[in-house]
């Protein structure tokens, strides 16, 4: 493959695998990998953190002034940072699970996500997962992917994901959340999730991970020649 660099932009659903895809073409592309969710989970974590009514626009501008949000990097591999310090298991837990669609509706906190979003591709040679990836942080990606897949699929997902930080939930209560998160990730006001017209679909209910990732490995190698 030549030395062009790209931008890839994953956008999905919910429990689509986005962030196991980028993270898995970031390390054969060699290139930087962002999970823009995390960031979004990590504003939520700090604003509940801070007890921060989410319907109070003027609390939530003042608490945003004060997040601090950044991703180190070793390899294709990147930690996310809050105020200084390492974070993870804590943005997967079920009171930030429940709440991010919410907080991620709230136009002051897209616009200074996104702003930090597109200052970490300026380069390129980066991929990025989201839900607004290839309409609103970088529109004139190379390669944009959109991840769809069965909601029943997605619902075993997100109970395997989830229940290693936390209690074990009912089927029924993980699936009645992942549709509650579609119809506000689909439907808000400002920047909601859409597929572009230029945009590669793949419903990956029936692939593997490795199926997945080989398929999309060769659409980035074609957008680098």
């Amino acid at each position: 493959m030549n030395n062009r660099k790209i931008i890839v932009a994953i956008d999905g659903l919910s429990a689509c695998g986005k962030s196991t895809l980028a993270k898995g073409l970031a390390s054969r592309l060699n290139y930087r990998h962002i999970d823009s969710g995390s960031m979004y989970r990590a504003a939520t974590y700090f604003l509940l953190l801070n007890n921060i009514d989410l319907s109070d626009n003027a609390a939530v501008k003042r608490c945003l002034s004060q997040l601090e949000i950044h991703f180190k990097s070793k390899g294709s591999r990147s930690q996310l940072y809050l105020g200084g310090q390492p974070i993870d298991k804590q943005l997967r837990s079920q009171e930030v699970d429940s709440r991010v669609s919410q907080v991620a509706a709230i136009p002051q906190v897209r616009r200074k996500l996104v702003l930090l979003q597109q200052e970490m591709g300026e380069g390129k040679g980066l991929v990025m997962d989201g839900r607004d990836i290839g309409s609103v942080v970088f529109p004139d990606a190379e390669l944009k992917i959109f991840l769809t897949a069965d909601l029943d699929v997605r619902t075993r997902r997100r109970m395997k994901e989830v229940t290693q930080n936390t209690d074990l939930l009912d089927f029924e209560t993980v699936r009645e959340n992942l549709v509650m998160r579609d119809q506000i990730d689909s439907t808000r006001e400002d920047s909601p999730l859409k597929k572009t017209a230029d945009a590669v679909v793949v419903d990956n209910s029936n692939l593997s991970p490795t199926e997945q990732l080989e398929m999309c490995l060769v659409l980035a190698q074609i957008r680098c020649d």
